[in-house]
C-alpha cells in the first residue's frame, strides 16, 4: 500500500510514491537496529563525534540539494530551506565538538566510599517520529545527541517527506555511520505502535501534534518506555512598549509568518498593551497584507504554500469559525485561487473563548492580536492557554521584561527575540506542549542510563 508520497504543495502535482514496510520489513528493521546497537554502543565517543562531524560537512556540501528537496515536498521557501539545512548541520557539529565531553563520567562528592561516579550509558534502539514542517532540523535535534550517546535510531519521517528522509539516511551512511545505526522506516502508525511495544526498542521521541503525542505516549506508557514529546504551541508575543514600533512589527511579522506560520513555536498570539495597540496593530496589519506568496523555489519568495490542501482547508475553517462568531478580520482570511495550498496572510482581533482560534493551534499564516491594559493582564492571558512551549516579551525596560518573561508558564521565554533556536539552547515545553528537552547537553540526557558506580574498600 502506498502511503508515502511527495506531493508538491505549490502545484498539487504528485512527484513520487513509496510503499510502506510490510511486516517482514518491520521485523528486519527492528532486528537490525537492535543488533547494530551491540556494536555502536561500544564504539568510542571520539569515533562517534568524528562521524557526526562528517555529517555536518556533508550537510554543507549538499545544501542546495537538501534545500530544494524540502521546498518541493513541503513548500518551504528555498532561502528558508537553506537556513534550515545550515542549522541542522550546526547541530551535528555541536555534538561532534562537545559530545565526548558531555559523556565524561561525573564524580560525586558523597562520603563513605573510595569513589562514587555517574556514567552516561546508551540504552538501545530508539524510535523517532518526526514531522514535515522542519524535515532536517527536527531529525538533527533527535538523532544528533542520541547517536552521540551510542543509541541506534529507527526514524519514521512524515509521509509527505519521503525523499528528504532518504537523503538524511544517505548522508549518515555516506559519513561512515553503520547501516544499522540509523534506519529510515516508511512505517504506518500501526506499525510504529508495534515497534514501540517491542522489547528491542527502549524509547520513543515524537515531534508533532497533540493528538499524535497522546497516542504515542499511551502506547509507550503501557509498555514502560520513556518518551520525549514536542507537541503544539500557542506562543505569545507580548509588546509592553517599544522605542521602535517599526522594528518590533517586523519582528512580529517574521515570528508569525516564517515557514508559512507552520512552526510550533511561532508567535500565534500577539498581545499588545493599550497605549501601543492602535499604532502597532495598524502597522502589523499592513505588514501582513504586504507579504506576498510565491513559488517556494524562487529565492525572493517570502511566503510559500502550506504543506497540503488539507492543511489549508483546516486553517480556513478555523478562520471562518472565528469570523462567523464575531471576530474582526483585519486582513487576509481566504485561500488563494490556483492549484497550490496557498492562504493569504491573515490577522484576527476580537477573538473570544467560544471560537476555535482561541485555544486551537493555528498552524499556518494566521495570527490573533489582543489588547491588554498592562503587563499583569498580559501574563494572565498568556498563561490561559493549555499550551506552554515558548513566548517572548518586548520592551525597552529589560528588567521589567525579564520579570514578565519569568512569569510565563512556558519551557522557553525570550526578551526582545522570539523562538531563537541554537544547538546549545534547550528546546521543549510544558503543559500540553510536551515533555522532555532537546539540544544542548540536555538533549543527551534523555535516553541514557545515568549509572551509578560506587567503589568501597572491602
Amino acid at each position: 500500500m502506498t502511503t508515502y508520497k511527495t506531493v508538491n504543495p505549490a502545484t498539487g502535482e504528485t512527484v513520487k510514491e513509496f510503499d510502506a514496510l510490510d511486516s517482514a520489513g518491520v521485523e528486519r528493521a527492528l532486528e537490525s537496529a537492535h543488533s547494530g546497537f551491540q556494536t555502536w554502543r561500544i564504539t568510542s565517543p571520539q569515533h562517534r563525534s568524528e562521524v557526526l562531524g562528517r555529517v555536518a560537512t556533508l550537510y554543507a556540501e549538499r545544501a542546495d540539494e537538501l534545500a530544494r528537496s524540502i521546498s518541493i515536498e513541503m513548500g518551504k521557501p528555498v532561502k528558508e530551506a537553506k537556513g534550515e539545512v545550515k542549522l541542522a548541520g550546526a547541530i551535528f557539529q555541536y555534538y561532534a565538538d562537545n559530545g565526548p565531553r558531555f559523556l565524561e563520567e561525573e564524580t560525586l562528592d558523597v562520603p563513605g566510599a573510595e569513589e562514587s561516579v555517574v556514567q552516561r550509558k546508551p540504552v538501545g534502539a530508539l524510535v523517532g517520529v518526526m514531522p514535515w514542517n522542519f524535515p532536517y532540523y527536527q531529525v538533527a535535534r533527535f538523532a544528533g545527541p542520541n547517536l552521540m550517546v551510542g543509541n541506534t535510531i529507527l526514524l519514521k519521517h512524515a509521509p509527505n517527506c519521503p525523499q528528504s528522509a532518504l537523503l538524511i539516511e544517505e548522508i549518515f551512511h555516506q559519513a561512515g555511520l553503520p547501516q544499522d545505526a540509523y534506519i529510515n522506516i516508511f512505517a504506518t502508525n500501526e506499525q510504529i505502535a508495534d515497534m514501540i511495544a517491542d522489547k528491542r526498542v527502549q524509547g520513543v521521541s515524537l515531534t508533532g501534534s497533540e493528538r499524535a503525542g497522546t497516542s504515542v505516549a499511551e502506547t509507550a506508557g503501557r509498555n514502560l518506555k520513556k518518551v520525549v514529546l514536542e507537541l503544539g504551541g500557542s506562543d505569545v508575543f507580548i509588546v509592553l512598549d517599544s522605542d521602535d514600533i517599526d522594528a518590533t512589527v517586523k519582528s512580529a511579522t517574521r515570528a508569525r509568518l516564517s515557514n508559512a506560520g507552520q512552526a510550533c513555536n511561532a508567535a500565534k498570539r500577539i498581545i499588545v498593551t493599550e497605549d501601543y495597540y492602535d499604532e502597532f496593530v495598524g502597522k502589523l496589519t499592513a505588514s501582513f497584507a504586504a507579504t506576498r506568496t510565491g513559488d517556494p523555489l524562487d529565492e525572493n519568495t517570502k511566503l510559500g504554500p502550506l504543506s497540503s490542501q488539507t492543511a489549508a482547508d483546516t486553517l480556513i475553517e478555523q478562520i471562518d469559525d472565528a469570523v462567523s462568531k464575531g471576530a474582526t478580520l483585519l486582513t487576509g482570511g481566504k485561500k488563494i485561487d490556483g492549484p497550490g495550498a496557498y492562504v493569504e496572510p491573515t490577522l484576527l482581533s476580537d477573538v473570544t473563548p467560544d471560537m476555535r482560534a482561541y485555544e486551537e493551534e493555528l498552524f499556518g499564516p494566521a495570527g490573533v492580536v489582543y489588547k491588554v491594559k498592562n503587563a499583569e493582564e498580559a501574563v494572565t492571558l498568556a498563561n490561559s492557554s493549555p499550551f506552554g512551549l515558548s513566548g517572548s516579551v518586548w520592551s525597552s525596560d529589560l528588567d521589567n521584561a525579564r520579570t514578565v518573561a519569568e512569569q510565563l508558564e512556558v519551557g522557553m521565554a525570550f526578551v526582545n527575540e522570539h523562538g531563537t533556536t541554537l544547538p546549545g539552547l534547550p528546546f521543549g515545553g510544558v503543559k500540553r506542549s510536551g515533555v522532555g528537552r532537546e539540544l544542548g547537553p540536555w538533549g543527551m540526557d534523555e535516553f541514557v542510563n545515568k549509572k551509578l558506580v560506587r567503589v568501597s574498600k572491602s
